[in-house]
């Protein structure tokens, strides 16, 4: 029997059973593999422009997501949803992209800031607020 949860396979065993079974990729696997955490997952044309803020809802496609609006990146945090990331691309380095990823559970609450390359979307550093 087959059981398929969270888009891995697994094996239904007996309950009886004292073994564990541990799935570990191999380091081929491990270099191909990238994970959100460490990509920019924003597609090119959903960037705010230099100089500018916007509220990105990962897991969201992106003709769901709220529009873009003229603030003040200081006053988007207030409207930003839990779990939600602030876009900000500075003026000063037109490369770059700071993320400012929202509390899950508390809505406005920045909790980490992620500076990404545009032109590789890879995570250069992390920040605290």
């Amino acid at each position: 029997m087959r059981l398929h949860l969270l888009g891995l396979a697994a094996l239904a065993l007996p309950l009886a059973c004292s073994r564990t079974i541990v799935l570990v990729p191999t380091p081929q696997q491990q270099r191909t593999q990238t994970s959100t955490a460490v990509t920019l997952g924003v597609p090119p044309g959903h960037l705010p422009q230099p100089g500018e803020c916007r509220i990105w809802i990962p897991g969201t496609p992106p003709g769901r997501q709220p529009r873009p609006k003229s603030r003040a990146c200081a006053g988007i945090a207030a409207a930003a949803p839990a779990g939600s990331w602030i876009l900000y691309r500075p003026t000063a380095d037109r490369k770059l992209v700071h993320v400012r990823l929202v509390d899950a559970r508390r809505a406005g609450t920045v909790v980490r800031v992620q500076i990404f390359d545009i032109d590789t979307k890879r995570l250069l550093r992390e920040e605290n607020p």
